[in-house]
């Protein structure tokens, strides 16, 4: 049995299909179920039960010797919320206790870390252990991702596998419900139907133009083969980033959703908004390095053929994953 936490959100629920999609049913997916913006993600999937995130713990306590492995994806990820205490509560207690679990009844366990954690890149976008204790995130998302990520390196003990995964932007089906959290591909998608063209943040960094602020942008599916292949291969326990390695601008993701959308582009300029200025990053690229070295052969998803698979089989037609 997989215990699968946050199997309603964006990157939960695409887990959940490509976990089905291996003839993987026995699944326990938790999550805050009382949210119905988000019950398309899950309809329609297949799963043993279904635990409110608040139960979970009861759940799991009388059904321990079941389980196989723990994916705990679920957290609070809006980057413009200010109130530590919500993250202390969602994000770093609530993912102590299932650290806890697993290590007492030595059950493997893939948790969901993030690039957040790495701030402005002062210290570079390396996954090596050394450079933790020193990261300086943005913002209180970010700050509650790293400072789980330096607790579990203080554990002595730890479930027998472990990994601790730091998405970088990804980007894919199963976004609808994240309002302003959503990618810049669903953003745009919806502006070129409604006005014809982009809007982007202009460069408020005299050493980067207009639209050429970078990203390492990561199709969700992509992320999920990787989520495979460490439960299959289980590798050396540590923190993995998970980016494509290879930093791409808001201008080519823009083309390529005209694109995929079969219109010419038309991009205009705006400020970036002041609450959120002096906290941008201009720069992300993951060091795909040690993943690599665990054994990950598989190539990425370019840039284009994410955008163009995702606005053509999910947002033209509105479909789920």
């Amino acid at each position: 049995m997989i215990v699968l936490t946050g199997a309603a959100g964006f990157i939960g629920s695409v887990i959940l299909g490509y976990l089905n999609g291996k003839g993987l049913n026995d699944i326990v997916i938790a999550d805050d179920f009382s949210k119905r913006e988000k019950e398309n993600n899950y309809k329609g999937k297949k799963y043993a039960e279904a635990v409110d995130r608040d139960d979970l713990f009861r759940w799991f306590d009388q059904n321990a010797r079941k389980i196989d492995f723990v994916l705990h994806i679920g957290a609070r990820t809006d980057t413009t919320e200010f109130d530590m205490q919500v993250f202390e509560i969602l994000n770093i207690e609530y993912s102590k206790q299932i650290w806890n679990r697993c290590t007492e009844q030595q059950i493997p366990l893939i948790y969901a870390s993030s690039a957040a954690t790495y701030g402005l890149g002062e210290l570079g976008y390396s996954d090596n252990h050394e450079v933790v204790a020193k990261l300086k995130p943005l913002n209180p998302y970010g700050i509650s991702k790293n400072e789980f990520d330096k607790w579990v390196l203080k554990q002595e003990k730890q479930p027998p596998f472990w990994a601790g995964l730091k998405f970088f932007n990804v980007y894919g089906p199963n976004e609808y419900h994240k309002g302003r959290m959503a990618s810049v591909i669903l953003h745009a998608f919806y502006q070129i139907n409604e006005t014809g063209k982009v809007k982007l943040f202009r460069s408020h960094n005299p050493e980067f133009k207009d639209g050429e602020q970078l990203r390492d942008f990561v199709y969700v599916k992509d992320l999920a083969d990787v989520i495979g292949f460490l439960m299959d291969n289980r590798p050396a326990s540590g923190l993995y980033n998970l980016g494509t390695g290879k930093a791409r601008t808001f201008l080519d993701l823009a083309k390529a959703t005209f694109n995929a959308m079969d219109k010419e582009p038309e991009i205009e300029f705006i400020d970036t908004p002041e609450d959120i200025r002096d906290k941008y990053q201009y720069f992300t690229q993951a060091d795909m390095t040690k993943l690599r070295k665990a054994g990950y052969t598989k190539p990425f998803t370019s840039l284009e053929d994410g955008v163009t698979d995702y606005v053509r089989n999910y947002l033209l037609p509105g479909k789920y994953y």
